[in-house]
């Protein structure tokens, strides 16, 4: 199971210093979740703040915006390695991968807690890298883990194996080690977790 810090803020000195937090330990891959305050009532920081991190360290970019496809490129040029873009006010997810991929980024589609996977285009689904599912509304850190969640990564984890496709299933919220073990257990390849209480609990 890997598990990801993650960075949600909008505070640009809060996301510096926990990005040096995040290089200065023995961690591969950070999530920066970016929300644009019509996704969600919420507003993060632009991903422009972190074009310049150690390079070594992969960074994930979950997009909970309006159009993640005009997204694409900023966080390109912030050193992207994988996008994510949340599917509920995505207007093409077959072109959103294709953007994507065209880039050279691995590509990946968020749920939220309450959107099926049904909402998943068919088409797209094996190319994607990963798909990650919320198991707390999208939006704000710091909420109550829904195990709702879990039947939805059985789920993910029977299309997988029933069409051989690789992608990997990450959960993102309210994970702790109380619930870790199940998730992993449910099919769960990776958790995305609050940078603050991944060194409370999680740091190596």
């Amino acid at each position: 199971m890997l598990i990801i810090p993650a960075i949600l803020t909008n505070d640009p000195n809060i996301a510096r210093e926990l990005l040096e937090k995040v290089e200065a330990a023995a961690v591969d891959r950070v999530q920066i979740d970016v929300i644009d305050g019509k996704f969600s009532n919420n507003k993060t920081v632009d991903p422009i703040l972190f074009r310049d991190v150690d390079a070594r360290l992969l960074l994930d970019y979950q997009l909970m915006v309006v159009d993640p496809i005009n997204w694409v490129e900023k966080c390109i040029h912030a050193g992207a390695d994988r996008i994510i873009g949340h599917v509920e006010k995505m207007s093409d997810q077959l072109e959103f991968v294709a953007k994507a991929q065209s880039v050279g980024a691995r590509v990946g589609l968020g749920l939220d807690l309450t959107t099926p996977i049904e909402s998943i285009d068919e088409e797209v689904v094996k190319d994607l890298d990963v798909v990650l599912v919320m198991s707390v509304p999208a939006g704000f850190g710091g909420q109550k883990f829904d195990p709702k969640v879990l039947d939805k990564i059985k789920k993910l984890a029977d299309i997988r194996e029933k069409d051989h496709t690789p992608f990997k299933i990450c959960v993102d919220g309210g994970i702790t080690k109380d619930n870790i073990q199940d998730l992993e257990n449910a099919g769960a390849d990776e958790v995305s977790i609050g940078a603050k209480r991944f060194f409370e609990q999680f740091s190596p």
